[in-house]
């Protein structure tokens, strides 16, 4: 009896032992791998902080401030986390666009609005605030090579990248159950609309003029653009303008417009008019 007694106890011994090497290890472990996580996380996505942003700000805010104009193509400077004038004309710009009073300050309203119409957006150069520029190559070359990647391909009205983007966003948004003609016709109306000195001078201000497109009130300016829409957009960039000119088109079965009907009409593509 004395004899089962030791071997008992000295299973009951092996086992804490196996329990504390295998098991407490496991979970120490656990919530360091929680907080890596979260910390990468966090480094992958940025956002803004509660902190008024405005001009001669620098840091973080100013950063993605930048980066999300330049997303949009309201700002072409340098991403130097530095709030100066040129930073300041494209946060007017951009409240202007969509609906705020454009005073340059961002607050609350302005980033809600700038970080939901730039949902998609992730940093693509060095923050300079916080030493980007060191290393063997040099940071101000990979900034360099980052401003040339933004850029767009060559095209006739030497658009960036961003600018084509948010017009394939408007002829998806707009037209992605029409004919292929038709998405060429909206994408060449909003360049004809560029081109005419009655409306901004850049895509994304055409598109994002107020009461302008349909796709920007229902939010659908947002859907993933298919190869389609993208074609669309480089078809008019190369002059295909099946519109002949136009600078307006709508549905007749569903638009609310009277004034819309006074413009002289060209011609009718799928369910679209296009007129003058």
């Amino acid at each position: 009896m004395r004899k089962m007694n030791l071997w008992l106890f000295t299973a009951i011994l092996l086992i804490s032992a196996l329990g504390i090497r295998y098991l407490l290890p496991e979970h120490a472990a656990n919530p360091s791998t929680a907080e890596n996580k979260v910390q990468a996380e966090e480094q992958a996505l940025p956002t803004f902080s509660s902190n008024t942003v405005k001009y001669g700000s620098y840091g973080q805010d100013v950063y993605e401030l930048q980066g999300r104009l330049k997303y949009l193509g309201f700002y072409n400077g340098k991403i130097d986390s530095n709030f100066g004038s040129s930073t300041l004309k494209s946060v007017k710009w951009f409240q202007s666009e969509f609906g705020m009073k454009a005073d340059g300050v961002v607050g609350a309203e302005t980033k809600l609005k700038l970080y939901n119409a730039t949902a998609k957006w992730s940093p693509t150069e060095p923050p300079l605030h916080k030493g980007g520029e060191g290393g063997e190559t040099g940071g101000a070359k990979n900034t360099a090579n980052n401003e040339q990647d933004n850029m767009g391909s060559a095209n006739a009205m030497g658009l960036s990248e961003n600018e084509l983007k948010i017009m394939a966003n408007a002829v998806y948004g707009e037209a992605r159950g029409e004919p292929f003609e038709g998405q060429v016709a909206v994408a060449a109306v909003i360049l004809n609309r560029v081109k005419s000195p009655s409306f901004p001078s850049t895509p994304s201000g055409v598109i994002f003029q107020p009461g302008a497109f349909t796709a920007v009130a229902d939010g659908q300016i947002y859907l993933e653009p298919n190869a389609q829409a993208k074609k669309a957009v480089e078809q008019a960039l190369n002059g295909w303008d099946p519109s002949g000119g136009c600078l307006y088109y709508f549905n007749p079965k569903t638009a609310t417009s009277k004034w819309i009907w006074s413009r002289p009409q060209v011609k009718t593509i799928g369910q679209h008019i296009f007129c003058m």
